[in-house]
């Protein structure tokens, strides 16, 4: 059976008692409520939805300056860490108005059962993991549409009161929203909600003693409540799906079909095969190189892109904003402060190019977004011209 009251929901199954607590992630309100609750239950366990890297994210205010952006760049985790630092941005922008440290409701609740002696579990699954599912699993289409809302919520001036807050902790509000979310994106809910929903619910069941109070993310108490009335296999949710081999499979055929029109042409009437491998250098080139310029790349940024992007093009195994960002990491070097200063600078638009960690990063993806343009564009301009000399 289970009772909810301003946010708190109580389930109770066989002899223990659990209370989850529905946050929003900036809400001044959900820290001071985390506070109450903890001292005034005195849990044996206090879960959090958290995993072991944000936890250390969080208690290592320093992690910044350990960052190797050659390594970053090498691993390709460019567009990971800047879709985090977009989405951090935005959330630090809710909380300033607030005049609160976002995710101040998990920091309350580590603190508070620290305070009481209780045991704290880190309950949600490693974000890396979840990312990996979101993304192996939203399509081309879906990746584009996914990157796009992400950077895009680095320019948003979007202001939301404490209120409205409030309000999207309701139980109607929320299943509103999930039912929007399910209807215009249902492979993105799947992973993100449902999959952590079971995640969590298993570890909340699982933590130890007979009352246990959970810190979550308002969204995911809905789904929590009637996922802990079940068993689910935390190994399986922990898995991250293989790739798929269609992409890798286009991504082989696309540089083999081209390089063989453009071989045939050459043989058949040399003039147009030039005007082919121009075309391609060109739109290839150009595009990657503005993405480096938006970016406010080094000039030798800029040249890396132009000439590497018309090769790597044809080559799947490698990137034009790797040999961008790795000219721009080298002729324009963060210094210590640009580590310790990276997660106060992507706070705004200004910020996210002044800071010379997060502008490689930036020169990285929007490299790699021109180069993907010129590819299509050109590539289909060496088909145009491949038509009209048969």
């Amino acid at each position: 059976m289970s009772e909810e009251n301003q946010n708190i929901t109580r389930i109770h199954i066989d002899d223990k008692e659990f209370i989850l607590i529905g946050t929003a992630h900036v809400s001044k309100h959900s820290a001071e409520q985390v506070k109450e609750v903890i001292e005034l239950e005195k849990p044996d366990a206090v879960c959090i939805e958290l995993d072991e890297q944000r936890y250390q994210s969080i208690m290592d205010g320093n992690k910044w300056r350990d960052m190797d952006i050659f390594k970053v760049i090498k691993e390709k985790k460019a567009t990971l860490l800047l879709m985090n630092l977009a989405i951090s941005s935005f959330q630090k922008r809710m909380a300033k108005q607030l005049g609160i440290n976002a995710g101040q409701e998990m920091i309350q609740g580590i603190e508070s059962a620290k305070e009481i002696d209780a045991d704290l579990v880190l309950a949600d699954r490693n974000i890396q993991t979840t990312f990996s599912r979101v993304w192996r699993g939203v399509g081309l289409k879906g990746k584009f549409i996914l990157l796009m809302q992400v950077v895009g919520s680095i320019f948003t001036k979007e202001t939301i009161s404490e209120e409205d807050l409030e309000k999207m902790k309701s139980q109607d509000m929320l299943d509103s929203m999930l039912d929007d979310m399910t209807t215009h994106f249902p492979k993105l809910k799947r992973p993100l909600i449902d999959e952590r929903d079971q995640y969590l619910s298993q570890k909340i069941k699982e933590a130890p003693g007979n009352k246990i109070v959970a810190v979550l993310g308002a969204a995911h108490v809905p789904g929590i409540k009637e996922e802990i009335k079940r068993e689910h296999d935390l190994e399986r949710l922990s898995e991250v799906p293989p790739k798929s081999k269609i992409p890798k499979i286009i991504a082989w055929f696309i540089p083999i079909f081209l390089l063989s029109i453009i071989a045939y042409t050459f043989y058949s009437n040399p003039e147009a095969a030039l005007q082919q491998t121009l075309s391609w250098v060109l739109w290839n080139g150009s595009l990657s190189a503005i993405g480096v310029i938006i970016a406010m790349g080094h000039p030798l940024a800029i040249l890396t892109a132009f000439v590497a992007a018309p090769i790597t093009s044809l080559d799947p195994i490698t990137a034009a904003g790797w040999f961008a960002g790795f000219a721009q990491a080298y002729f324009v070097r963060p210094n210590v402060g640009d580590f310790e200063n990276l997660s106060e600078d992507v706070f705004t638009v200004k910020g996210f190019w002044r800071n010379k960690v997060s502008r490689i990063l930036l020169v990285v993806v929007l490299a790699n977004i021109g180069s993907s343009l010129g590819t299509f564009i050109g590539g289909a301009d060496v088909i145009r011209l491949f038509i009209e000399n048969l």
